[in-house]
């Protein structure tokens, strides 16, 4: 396998956002591993995929320590993994509740400390979770998954208080609706709602994601940590 020489760790890499950004932090030079619960749908060279559930310890522990092993090296990791389920607090079941915070803060939970205490042994290392512009917005019909990702908006903000010390920067980034399988469900005027609250008013682009993933993880960013970006003017 032709690698490159710094290493990425992007969750939910089958399809969507996951799935472009490992395609692109490949063309970057990075070598990228990659997971989802089903079968890779990426076939580079750079490119290597666990099958496993972000909830699951075990598996989670023993994907990043196989790497670590390895590689000797972990510098970025990128919580892309997420579920979602756009119901009315009064017509949630507790099993979508259960699925969103296994995935969304259990997943991002689980990765964070194990690839932090590789990054911890290197003195180096950038992490960035994906949130959601349904925060600022404080969207109806999206209570839990608005909570899951809140908790992990404030989890990330502590986690860079608690790694700044190791020379590891940790950030979030809000992004807008994008077209992927996460929205196609969604009722159109649903999203024209969410569109017209934006200031800028269209839909998000892999691009616009990849972007600020690239301002956090830059070397010349080593000072911003404990932020986050929402995009679209929300």
């Amino acid at each position: 396998m032709e690698t490159g020489e710094e290493v990425m760790i992007i969750t939910g890499t089958r399809k969507g956002i996951g799935k472009y950004l490992a395609e692109y932090y490949i063309s970057k030079g990075y070598t990228v591993f990659g997971c989802s619960r089903g079968e890779p749908t990426i076939k580079l060279d750079a490119y290597e995929h666990f099958c496993l559930d972000v909830a699951d310890e075990p598996a989670v522990a023993k994907m990043v320590r196989s790497i670590y092993k390895k590689r000797k090296r972990i510098d970025v990791l990128i919580n892309n993994a997420g579920a979602a389920s756009m119901n009315h607090v009064l017509l949630t079941p507790l099993s979508s509740v259960e699925a969103m915070f296994r995935t969304n803060v259990y997943g991002t939970f689980l990765f964070s400390r194990e690839v932090a205490k590789c990054m911890a042994n290197n003195k180096h290392g950038r992490i960035v979770n994906l949130v959601t512009i349904a925060i600022p917005l404080k969207l109806e019909g999206e209570s839990v998954y608005v909570a899951s990702k809140s908790a992990v908006e404030r989890f990330t903000q502590v986690l860079a208080k608690e790694l700044a010390s190791f020379n590891i920067t940790c950030n979030s980034v809000g992004p807008t609706p994008v077209s992927t399988d996460l929205i196609r469900s969604v009722p159109e005027e649903k999203i024209q709602k969410i569109l017209d609250s934006l200031m800028i008013k269209r839909l998000g682009t892999f691009e616009d994601i990849s972007n600020v993933i690239d301002f956090f993880i830059a070397k010349s960013s080593a000072y911003i940590t404990g932020q986050t970006i929402y995009l679209g003017g929300g």
